[in-house]
């Protein structure tokens, strides 16, 4: 079972949430967005992908991240564990940024299908590797049945907010798009009006609004519209 990191109230809706490629579940981003999170109710569990783990070991050695489909089971264990830590009857959500919300949505419709989980969250979905747009990892996003938010800057080079409406995703996605916004939410100051703070906070509201809405009717569908 993977090590978790618990922030946030004891009585908040649960989000599983998963670090991208490149940085540990501690990093600041990572931080940052758990505190926000954890201000507006919902308590958030962070765990790191075995390869990531490995970076903390004696010698500090750094694994590239491997193929998401190969990190299924571990995200399916970390959700177990998770599950064996808190109430079965309260709502959970999976979720991760970049490559961590690529692997939960990879893992939503059968976790679903189980009861386990209620919903899905990504934080900068990585639609294709970027200035590689024909390269799209979204075929199985085109029948997701599991209620879901993506955070996505309209700038990311990961999926602009010019290409993703192309792609005929499922239903079952709804977006909030932060406004000249990259990868990690950044925008440029001067050109947008806008800072990283905000969007951070903005992010973070649209996931706790959708944490409070999807499922509670023990149906895991959702009952209100994020965006």
């Amino acid at each position: 079972m993977p090590e978790l990191l618990w922030t946030g109230p004891a009585d908040g809706p649960v989000l599983v949430l998963a670090h991208g490629a490149g940085a540990a579940m501690d990093s600041d981003w990572m931080n940052r967005m758990a505190a926000l999170l954890a201000d507006r109710g919902v308590r958030v569990a962070r765990f790191e992908f075995a390869y990531m783990a490995a970076r903390r070991g004696p010698d500090g050695r750094r694994k590239p991240p491997p193929k998401a489909e190969t990190l299924m089971g571990e995200y399916r264990a970390a959700v177990a564990a998770v599950l064996s830590a808190e109430p079965a009857a309260r709502p959970v959500l999976i979720g991760g940024k970049s490559m961590g919300g690529r692997v939960a949505s990879l893992v939503a419709d059968e976790l679903r299908a189980d009861g386990e989980v209620r919903g899905l969250v990504c934080l900068g979905y990585p639609f294709h590797p970027p200035g590689r747009p024909e390269r799209l990892r979204t075929a199985h996003l085109l029948s997701l049945a599991t209620p879901t938010l993506v955070c996505q800057g309209t700038r990311d080079p990961f999926g602009t907010v010019e290409e993703v409406p192309a792609y005929g995703l499922a239903a079952s996605i709804r977006f909030v798009w932060l406004e000249d916004g990259e990868h990690e939410f950044k925008p440029r100051a001067k050109l947008s009006g806008r800072t990283h703070a905000e969007h951070l906070t903005a992010a973070a509201d649209a996931v706790a609004d959708f944490a409070r809405t999807v499922g509670y009717d023990g149906t895991g569908e959702s009952q209100g519209d994020v965006a």
